[in-house]
């Protein structure tokens, strides 16, 4: 009986392990609001799937409702001007608004679209590049305690030097799905996305919609391999290495009150690892219940 129970402990311990090594994958469906019919399809996928809702979609309030109902994370997917010419949403952010601007189009998305935690960028390639224009944004960010997802629409985006300051959280996206809608490129790079959690810890994929691209996640979610997990988009605030947090002045430290006198070990994983394990096998817990049996 005591092998038994030893058995179990372990693999208790190892299935921990395991799940805390594990990737970590976090899809995004944006531009919700315009298609009811796909949209529903996606609503009914894995709620850890976040739901980037447009703030003046004909749908947007009643589809961001729908989502949060079915336990979908909900965001704002807040136009923001590129730097291209073409046809612009209603309220686009454009860098030369004030920040009396800013703040009246994010509130009023913000109540086009309930239940909203986080807001990213629908284009946006002039408005994201612009520190000032960012800032902006970040400053009311910071007074609703909503954290941005940058879409990455250009490489030079300003999101995390201008959170600085402040205390929004910042999280950037690696893969676009489907800049194509064609069934093979979304697969490819859906796959990439899962390499990318594998070898990082963490990935995150940006998606829409589109007949292809829900088709595909039907698909292809039910067998994402045992060692990557679906997770939503704010589980990687705390533990991705993509999230930014900033200050306007750096955390207190204890090094005046408790000074080291031995420098800290770097242990490598496997032995932290076995530390956890011989702690939780030695405990005073453990050994009570092994007497019961």
């Amino acid at each position: 009986m005591r092998k038994l129970f030893n058995s179990l402990i372990t693999f208790g311990f190892l299935t921990f392990a395991y799940s805390t090594s594990a990737g970590q994958l976090a899809l995004v469906i944006d531009d919700f609001g315009y298609r009811p019919t796909e949209e529903h399809k996606v609503i009914a996928l894995p709620n850890t799937i976040s739901i980037a809702v447009l703030p003046d979609a004909p749908h947007s309030h009643s589809m961001a409702t729908l989502a949060h109902q079915a336990g979908h994370e909900v965001l704002i997917h807040l136009p923001m001007a590129p730097m291209s010419k073409q046809p612009l949403e209603v309220n686009t952010l454009t860098p030369e608004m004030s920040l009396s601007q800013v703040q009246s189009i994010i509130e009023h998305a913000i109540r086009q679209v309930p239940y909203a935690v986080g807001l990213n960028n629908h284009m946006g390639s002039r408005m994201t590049s612009s520190l000032p224009a960012m800032q902006k944004v970040m400053s009311v960010l910071n007074h609703h305690q909503l954290y941005f997802l940058d879409s990455v629409t250009i490489g030079n985006t300003q999101a995390v030097n201008a959170a600085q300051g402040t205390s929004v959280k910042v999280l950037k996206r690696n893969v676009f799905l489907d800049d194509t809608q064609n069934e093979a490129d979304i697969r490819y790079q859906f796959q990439r996305a899962v390499k990318l959690a594998q070898r990082n810890g963490s990935a995150i994929a940006i998606g829409h919609p589109h007949p292809t691209t829900v088709r595909v996640l039907q698909q292809l979610l039910p067998t994402l391999p045992a060692d990557v997990k679906l997770v939503k988009l704010s589980q990687l605030l705390n533990h991705s290495a993509t999230a930014t947090v900033t200050h306007s002045s750096p955390p207190p430290t204890l090094a005046a009150h408790c000074p080291r006198t031995q420098p800290l070990r770097q242990h490598k994983p496997s032995e932290g690892i076995m530390i956890i394990y011989t702690s939780v096998r030695d405990s005073q817990f453990v050994n009570n219940i092994k007497a019961l049996f």
